[in-house]
């Protein structure tokens, strides 16, 4: 362990010790959107359940601005973005993180646009160097901690490319963000309690143990 606040050195691919991960939820429902709150419900209550120390981040309710573009957060104060809002907190949290849980609606094959603006605005926990990972160019991250990234989304109804675009674009921000595992579940509004349980129940039983490795 570390002191609090500070980044938890662990070798890529180590599988994180169940009663000691610190998970951060980032809260991608849009405002006045109710359907997928018992997804929500069933993915805290599984966390819960493992007695996992949780943050969650309600995204909807932060005043977030879009990311600039400006590359401020590498040159004019690296590790930090130039906004001064709430995302740099966010920023922050998921930088000490053992695991990141995305939460989201899927929209269009993505994000919504809440959830969106965060992942955004969390470059500064990138290096501005570059790197070859398989043949492609990656930033490095800044900090020796890298936490692993697991997605719950949300769809109205079965469509299966929105399902596997949103498959895709989790994986590659999984490689974007260095994350020792990955793992992604996508299940409907209308499921019921117990198909949705499951769902949380596996994705995290996944991204903890035997999670895909990047």
């Amino acid at each position: 362990t570390s002191e609090r606040g500070k980044p938890r050195g662990r070798k890529e691919g180590d599988t994180m010790p169940r009663a000691q991960t610190d998970v951060v939820i980032l809260d991608g429902r849009r405002s006045a959107e109710t359907s997928a709150d018992p997804a929500f419900k069933a993915l805290t209550d599984e966390i819960a359940s493992r007695g996992l120390p949780c943050r969650v981040f309600d995204l909807r309710a932060m005043p977030i601005g879009a990311c600039n573009g400006c590359f401020g957060c590498w040159v004019k104060t690296p590790g930090q973005c130039v906004q001064d809002d709430p995302a740099r907190e966010v920023a922050r949290a998921c930088a000490r993180a053992d695991l990141v849980v995305l939460f989201t609606p899927v929209t269009f094959g993505g994000y919504s646009s809440e959830l969106k603006k965060a992942i955004d605005r969390s470059i500064p926990n990138l290096s501005p160097i570059f790197i070859r990972i398989r043949g492609e160019t990656h930033h490095p991250c800044r900090y020796a901690s890298r936490a692993s990234l697991a997605a719950l989304g949300v769809l109205e109804q079965p469509d299966e490319e929105e399902q596997r675009l949103f498959e895709t674009v989790v994986h590659r921000n999984a490689i974007n963000f260095r994350s020792p595992r990955q793992a992604t579940r996508v299940v409907l509004a209308a499921d019921g309690p117990e198909r949705l349980r499951a769902a949380a129940a596996g994705l995290l039983g996944r991204v903890m143990g035997t999670g895909a490795r990047l």
